[in-house]
């Protein structure tokens, strides 16, 4: 037999021999993860199992034919792990071809987007790509890959209140611990709610289209809905009218007066409208010591989470709705909020008070730089 012959020959012994292989007890515990984990690649779980199956057997030949796999394949990813561990077990990096855009152009579609063209709001991918030279998809991995997104914008206001933070600690202060014998009360009003008739039925939701309502419309009317929502149980006290001044806000306030246990405190949080701070929602409110006045700071309305449940009931009944008449509307809301009252679910504050101050506190710096920039241009 020929030398080449012979170590052939030796290098296949090796390879279908017993080698002993005992895991430690934390190799076993990230082979199983890997094993286990959903997020791990079938063909890394696949080796780790491998690995766990000889530590149990000890052959070659006996794990290849319980996993149904081939002895080589068995024999290599066995060797590549006494060689380098769970390492091994990993795809190797395979040469790829060396990126072939120039520097200066993904600096100009990264560092540009912040900087959209003259008479323009935004650049799109289209546009940056005919301004950097590059294509479409190329723009879009790399602002993929940065986290970029000129397409999106969010909307926000910050309060100029100067009583700002303790005002918003009050009312944090009553989502977070309420107070005892008492009843959490966020009261607002809904108006302008639109009666609106579609010209036309929309057309229902089916497979393979989604639901359709036409542009134009008549207009019946409006109304206002007055509501009151309990933070702890989450129920809703409501009443309608046709406007929302002080004299339908006072009479809402007796109607809260009549429907709530006498010997509980009222805690009520609202915003700054003229009507709530009127001179004879004052003097009632002076003749009845129960009811407490929590102010929101101006233009806080989020802080109130009525505004979260007038957002519910603008989705699931007002908003898609055609409605023939204001009573009509009036109908669909009150039966909105028997069916809702009958199984409550309320709205729990749960975001930290010191992070929303911090974050707006880094939105008012920002601001202010770009006064600065602004005036000195």
């Amino acid at each position: 037999m020929s030398l080449l012959n012979e170590g052939f020959m030796q290098a296949v012994v090796m390879s279908r021999r017993a080698v002993p292989l005992v895991l430690e007890d934390s190799q076993r515990s990230a082979l199983r993860e890997l094993e286990r984990a959903d997020s791990t690649p079938q063909s890394l779980a696949f080796r780790a199992r491998l690995i766990l199956r000889y530590e149990e057997l000890g052959e070659v030949k006996r794990v290849a034919e319980a996993e149904g796999t081939s002895r080589p394949t068995v024999t290599m990813w066995r060797d590549r792990f006494l060689e380098s561990g769970i390492d091994g077990l990993k795809d190797e990096a395979r040469p790829g071809r060396p990126p072939s855009l120039p520097a200066a152009k993904i600096n100009t579609v990264l560092s540009g987007v912040v900087q959209p063209p003259a008479g323009r709001t935004r650049w799109s991918i289209r546009t940056m790509a005919r301004h950097a030279g590059v294509s479409k998809s190329r723009v879009q991995t790399l602002w993929s890959r940065n986290d970029l997104k000129p397409h999106l914008t969010r909307t926000f206001k910050l309060s100029n209140d100067p009583q700002f933070e303790p005002k918003f600690w009050d009312v944090i202060g009553l989502y977070l611990h309420p107070p005892q014998k008492a009843l959490v009360l966020c009261c607002d009003e809904k108006s302008q709610c639109q009666a609106l008739e579609r010209s036309q039925p929309g057309l229902p939701l089916g497979i393979g289209h989604i639901s359709t309502r036409t542009h134009d419309y008549t207009r019946h009317g409006t109304v206002t809905l007055f509501a009151a929502l309990d933070y702890l149980a989450g129920k809703v006290l409501s009443t309608t009218a046709p406007s929302h001044t002080h004299v339908e806000w006072l009479a809402f306030l007796k109607q809260i007066d009549r429907e709530t246990p006498s010997d509980l405190a009222l805690h009520l949080i609202v915003d700054n409208y003229a009507t709530h701070k009127h001179a004879a929602v004052k003097a009632w409110l002076a003749k009845h010591p129960r009811f407490h006045l929590h102010f929101t700071p101006t233009g806080s309305s989020w802080l109130n989470l009525v505004e979260r449940f007038f957002r519910d009931l603008t989705v699931d009944v007002v908003r898609d709705g055609s409605f023939r008449s204001v009573r009509e509307l009036t109908q669909a809301i009150e039966t909105y909020l028997a069916e809702r009252n009958l199984s409550p679910k309320p709205y729990r504050w749960r975001a930290d008070g010191a992070s929303i101050l911090q974050k707006i506190h880094a939105a008012r710096v920002m601001l202010n730089r770009k006064d600065i920039n602004r005036s000195a241009h």
